[in-house]
């Protein structure tokens, strides 16, 4: 009987859909009908919202400079576009969140492949200033329960993003545990650890509970959860800089009908930082720095009651129901910065930083490869496989219009004369060469700026920050090795099917 149970979950789809005799709009076969070979239709309502997401519905909106730029640095034309729907994180990860995800990688990885771990260790000497006694924040920020629901820092952009393919494995591994799939498998280790792609690709058996879904093929008893099932969720990722700007506004309360009513400078209406309602008349609305040298105010009657950071779901959410999306921390997103990102962009989805890769596969193009770790292995795609293509030939389109050979405006830089040659190479740090796909001559990397393929766009005013930066219009970059003590960030999902859902 209990055995019977363990498939009672697993099985309820594929019942519902074994009952329907639905056929074929285009050839009148049965769905889900192992006597004609079984093709399956799975029953599908809806996406399921992870983890602490929230639906952003998308649309379009003004993205880029709305207030004076008062920096003078003129890297955010103001332009229309359109963001897709997604799902956003409604707070910034915490230092718990942190402490959780350093704990699964020590216990899979810290015997034989300790620099797993180590290399998801925040830096958590950001703290130190020279002229500052900021020693216990170094001490006890990242793991004092004190600090347990403030948002992490010291992470730098390649730790983020590794995050959040980690997150991705694990709410896809929980949904297996509670559809009776898998059971809690706690002996993962080195590469024997649950892997969304991988457990796709038929290259993760370990922790089953059941062989799997009953198949309706022919010559199949069983079968994993497909994409097509959709039972598993898309991956976490970082939020473009368009999607991140999008929901930082939240115009979906700043509307009527199909117009925007009033133009917003921050995540809330009016152009105030303090809350205008009686009950919380003049409270902040934000944590970030008033002035030189006041941080939080006065004893008594502290204006946003955080020194530093603070916890993340203290002040009031914008009305896609984000908080913190002004202030606190600044905040990573997926985008490569450019000074002219808001003139070349595309109008749908704008993003820039896109390398293009395909699963590495062995000798016969059947069985993807895996890695040390139990991850698929990926590589950049060829030009000659996309020979035929018209919408993109090369795999790095970091440079695309801005950096790359065709809009530099010398192009004889590529190939130097013999005479200029040491000259050239004296000027210039970075060149065009095939194996330097992140080269950017164009920005004179660090001897005239800082601006190469590595440099990534954050976005948001932070607890160090004056007003001005908490606009959500405001861009700033860093390398993406990179951490600071202001800057953390949150995790988004795409979503598919409808913009507005159910």
């Amino acid at each position: 009987m209990k055995k019977l149970l363990w498939f009672l979950p697993v099985f309820s789809i594929i019942a519902m859909n074994s009952c329907k005799t639905e056929k074929s709009s285009i050839t009148g076969w049965s769905y889900n009908d192992p006597a004609n070979g079984g093709f399956e239709k799975s029953a599908f309502l809806d996406q399921e919202t992870g983890p602490n997401l929230v639906l952003v519905e998308g649309g379009t909106f003004t993205m880029g400079r709305m207030i004076d730029d008062v920096m003078y640095e003129w890297d955010n034309i103001p332009r229309r576009v359109t963001v897709s729907s997604f799902y956003m994180d409604e707070t910034e990860v915490t230092n718990f969140n942190w402490l959780e995800y350093l704990y699964w990688l020590e216990r899979v990885f810290a015997i034989d492949y300790p620099q797993v771990f180590k290399k998801a260790l925040p830096d958590t000497l950001v703290w130190r200033d020279k002229l500052a006694y900021n020693e216990p924040y170094v001490e006890y920020y990242l793991r004092h329960p004190a600090y347990r629901d403030y948002p992490v820092v010291g992470v730098d952009w390649l730790q983020a993003t590794d995050f959040c393919a980690w997150r991705t494995d694990r709410v896809n591994e929980i949904i297996l545990i509670r559809e009776g799939l898998f059971e809690h498998y706690t002996n993962q280790i080195n590469e024997d650890n649950f892997n969304s792609d991988a457990y796709f690709a038929g290259q993760y058996e370990s922790g089953k509970r059941v062989e799997g879904l009953p198949d309706l093929h022919p010559n199949r008893d069983f079968r994993n959860v497909r994409m097509e099932d959709g039972l598993l969720l898309p991956r976490y990722r970082l939020p473009t800089e368009a999607e991140w700007e999008y929901a930082a506004y939240g115009l979906i309360g700043n509307s009527l009908g199909e117009r925007v009513v009033e133009r917003r400078f921050w995540p809330w209406g009016g152009h105030a930082v303090r809350n205008p309602e009686e009950d919380y008349l003049g409270m902040m609305l934000a944590n970030f720095k008033r002035g030189a040298g006041d941080n939080m105010g006065i004893a008594g009657k502290l204006n946003d009651n955080a020194d530093i950071t603070a916890p993340v779901h203290a002040y009031w959410p914008n009305d896609y129901g984000l908080y913190n999306m002004a202030g606190n921390v600044s905040e990573w997103v997926m985008d490569v910065y450019r000074p002219l990102s808001n003139e070349d962009r595309s109008d749908f989805r704008a993003f820039r930083g896109n390398v293009f890769k395909t699963v590495v596969k062995d000798q016969d193009d059947l069985i993807a490869e895996k890695d040390s770790l139990g991850r698929l292995q990926y590589r950049d795609v060829t030009e000659d496989e996309n020979v035929d293509r018209r919408n993109y030939r090369r795999s790095d389109n970091i440079n695309f219009l801005d950096g790359d050979v065709e809009s530099n405006i010398n192009p004889n830089w590529t190939d130097p004369p013999e005479a200029e040659e040491k000259s050239f190479k004296l000027h210039t740090k970075y060149q065009f060469e095939e194996d330097e796909p992140e080269s950017n001559a164009m920005y004179d990397y660090t001897i005239t700026s800082m601006i190469n393929d590595k440099a990534r766009v954050y976005k948001g005013g932070s607890w160090k920050d004056m007003a001005y930066y908490m606009n959500p219009g405001t861009r700033r970059y860093l390398d993406e090795k990179q951490a600071t003590d202001y800057i953390g960030f949150r995790c988004v999902m795409d979503r598919l099917g409808s913009p507005k859902g159910f």
